[in-house]
């Protein structure tokens, strides 16, 4: 495909590959988009208010929200900080990472079951830690 680049007020005609040219192309129909945008900045918003509202991320968690968010975090990871650092490791590398039990056991040199011992006794911690919290969604944000 061939593009027209203009270097110092000179046109120069470029071949290039069908990628290339579609990548431009994307990049020239972005420029154009942002600079409407630009034009329609009329209510002194700032310019990246409209790019946030072009993208629909309006629905900010509020204060109340992010500090009961932080508050719920901080509870977890101390309780998590309870745990033995085996149980706490076992558990990660099951919960977070999704290893297997023998995956883990190959690990640590251990049997399965000892690791799902561990894992299990984590995990006791976090049901009891939600049982306390009747008033609340399972999964609450």
């Amino acid at each position: 495909m061939e593009v027209i680049i203009k270097i110092n007020g000179q046109a120069l005609s470029v071949e290039v590959s069908v990628e290339v040219y579609e990548f431009l192309d994307r990049a020239d129909h972005k420029e154009e988009n942002l600079s409407h945008e630009q034009r329609r900045h009329w209510d002194i918003r700032e310019f990246d208010e409209y790019i946030v509202a072009a993208e629909d991320r309006t629905n900010q968690e509020t204060p109340e929200q992010y500090v009961c968010r932080r508050e719920t975090l901080d509870e977890l990871l101390s309780m998590l900080e309870s745990c033995t650092a085996t149980q706490r490791r076992r558990f990660l590398l099951y919960a977070l990472d999704g290893l297997s039990y023998e995956q883990i056991a190959r690990l640590d040199g251990c049997s399965k079951y000892t690791v799902r011992d561990s894992v299990e006794a984590a995990r006791k911690k976090f049901q009891d830690f939600f049982k306390n919290r009747p008033h609340e969604t399972r999964f609450s944000g």
